[in-house]
């Protein structure tokens, strides 16, 4: 078994069995093409359906080593939770893993994508977008120091990602510049931060289209894209309970669990 198939089995194996694991489980990826090549031999093990991404920024401190701004991951069937207004949605995570949420706008797409188009902008994406959505990113990792150890590690165990919660639709988007949002967690607050729809979300959109165009697949009507935190990384453990308010929007709600076997 090679290298890439190896961290791909560690990481895989312990995520379907709820478990944690205590360092990474071999050399950390270097390189965008390595980290990338993991988490598509990842995928490839995972059964469940990917039905959308989550987009992150790369950290400008690793800027040179992953000449990217952004980095996406895949989210799972199961991992994507719509929830209504006043709803909470239950989400697992990976007892003595990493785990956090981050309050992020989520875009649903519109339509398939056109097959090798990698040239997409900020002004052109629009037509792609078929809602858009406050939501939350639930991050999870097997590995407690996934983050700390750079993006090509975040990039190969799934983009470090467990969930994507979908919330209230964004009806007027087209007419927002900004959103401001804030996160409580068990009641506190923990982050405020303001969310611009064209540079952020649409801007994420368009990276996640080109990203799977150069990879040789396109995105597919109904897939959701989690374009990015808003108000921080903010660290979170079993039995609490987050709510993200979205000023003028809503809010959402989500109440953290344990993942058992099968990650769930």
């Amino acid at each position: 078994m090679s290298a890439t198939q190896q961290i791909a089995e560690a990481f895989t194996a312990a995520r379907a069995a709820g478990r944690a694991i205590e360092a990474y489980p071999g050399t950390p990826p270097a390189t965008l093409a390595e980290a990338y090549a993991i988490q598509a031999a990842a995928i490839a093990r995972w059964p469940d359906a990917v039905k959308g991404w989550k987009v992150a920024r790369v950290n400008p401190a690793f800027a040179v080593q992953f000449p990217e701004e952004r980095l996406i991951g895949p989210a799972f069937a199961p991992n994507v939770h719509r929830v209504e207004m006043g709803g909470t949605a239950v989400c697992p995570v990976f007892d003595g893993g990493f785990a956090a949420v981050e309050a992020e706008v989520v875009i649903v797409v519109a339509q398939d994508a056109p097959a090798g188009k990698a040239d997409w902008t900020v002004d052109t994406v629009a037509p792609l977008v078929k809602s858009m959505h406050i939501g939350v990113e639930v991050a999870s990792s097997p590995l407690a120091t996934l983050n700390d150890i750079g993006p090509g590690a975040v990039i190969s165990d799934f983009g470090n990602n467990w969930g994507v919660v979908v919330g209230a639709e964004i009806a007027n988007w087209r007419e927002l510049d900004t959103i401001d949002v804030e996160t409580f967690i068990d009641g506190q607050s923990v982050g405020t931060g303001k969310v611009a729809i064209r540079p952020g979300p649409l801007g994420a959109l368009a990276f996640t289209l080109n990203k799977r165009a150069q990879q040789g697949q396109a995105l597919k009507a109904g897939d959701v894209i989690s374009t990015g935190m808003i108000t921080g990384v903010h660290d979170i453990r079993i039995g609490q309970q987050s709510r993200h308010v979205f000023a003028g929007v809503g809010e959402v709600q989500v109440q953290i669990t344990r993942a058992g076997a099968s990650g769930g």
